[in-house]
């Protein structure tokens, strides 16, 4: 990702393309391009700096994100999302906190519940709603391909888990407002308890290439995935969210390869796997967590 290179530029233009709130055929006409052209570019040709100048003017994202130098500031879940699976396609290894667990081991139930989550939680006083629907539908979308990228694939993948978030996901369920009929709630939480017995059914199973450690301590704020590509890695930094109370409208999200900050997340990471239930010890407390949830 960090690589000043046509291919890698190219992906980056897709994904800012995607999170804008231009078509192809808008920013071409704007630019004062063809839309093959900015396909192609999108594809690895290499376009003219004044190109590139005026698309990351259009998109409002800075040259340097949009080249890839030092750090990536993404503040759409379009564009995030996209880099992700971007990234993920070409890993060998992921590093993964994401809460309540990450995306890429949950469950064909939890991708059909999350269309209605993420949009039951847009407030319908929202000026762009018609913009924020579509959005959502642009982001189900990439996730679909990043879950499918993955088990054909299959890198191996490190998820650490917060057993807070875990109780907060049981607790409530998996919702995206409050205002919702008991019964709904209770059919959310019930679909919340279904998610982490998945999760169970890893930690007892253990599948080859997946590892998950559950932290009852204290955890980082923000969620991150480190990606382990042949000769290079990733660090991606993000206040996006998809479990209860899902976040994908606010905030910005980075994207580096800079080897301090790599290293200084490596580091987190081990030291995060090491103090973290592993194995049957993380299968008995996730199992009793559920069945207290359910008393």
């Amino acid at each position: 990702m960090g690589e000043l290179s046509s291919t890698e530029i190219g992906h980056r233009l897709k994904a800012f393309r995607l999170g804008s709130e231009y078509s192809a055929e808008d920013i071409a006409s704007k630019i004062g391009i063809s839309r093959a052209a900015l396909y192609r570019y999108e594809k690895g040709d290499p376009p003219k700096l004044e190109t590139l100048e005026s698309i990351a003017e259009l998109l409002g994202v800075s040259l340097t994100s949009l080249m890839g130098v030092g750090v990536e500031y993404v503040s759409s879940a379009v564009s995030f999302f996209e880099r992700m699976r971007q990234a993920e396609s070409v890993s060998e290894h992921l590093f993964v906190m994401f809460g309540p667990v990450s995306y890429l081991l949950t469950t064909d139930e939890f991708d059909e519940v999350l269309s209605v989550v993420l949009k039951e939680g847009l407030s319908s006083g929202l000026p762009d709603l018609r913009q924020a629907r579509r959005a959502v539908d642009e982001i189900l979308a990439i996730l679909k391909e990043r879950k499918k990228a993955y088990q054909k694939r299959k890198p191996s993948i490190v998820s650490l888990v917060s057993a807070a978030e875990l109780e907060r996901f049981l607790r409530n369920g998996f919702i995206g407002t409050y205002d919702l009929p008991p019964d709904i709630i209770k059919e959310r939480k019930a679909i919340a308890r279904r998610e982490l017995e998945n999760v169970l059914d890893m930690l007892e199973k253990q599948p080859i290439g997946v590892q998950i450690g559950i932290l009852r301590d204290s955890i980082p704020s923000t969620s991150f995935q480190i990606f382990r590509q042949p000769g290079s890695s990733t660090l991606a930094i993000s206040p996006f969210r998809l479990g209860e109370f899902p976040n994908v409208r606010l905030g910005v999200a980075m994207i580096t390869s800079a080897p301090e900050a790599l290293a200084l997340h490596e580091k987190m990471v081990t030291e995060l796997w090491d103090r973290s239930l592993k194995g049957p010890a993380a299968a008995a407390f996730l199992k009793k967590l559920i069945q207290e949830a359910g008393s």
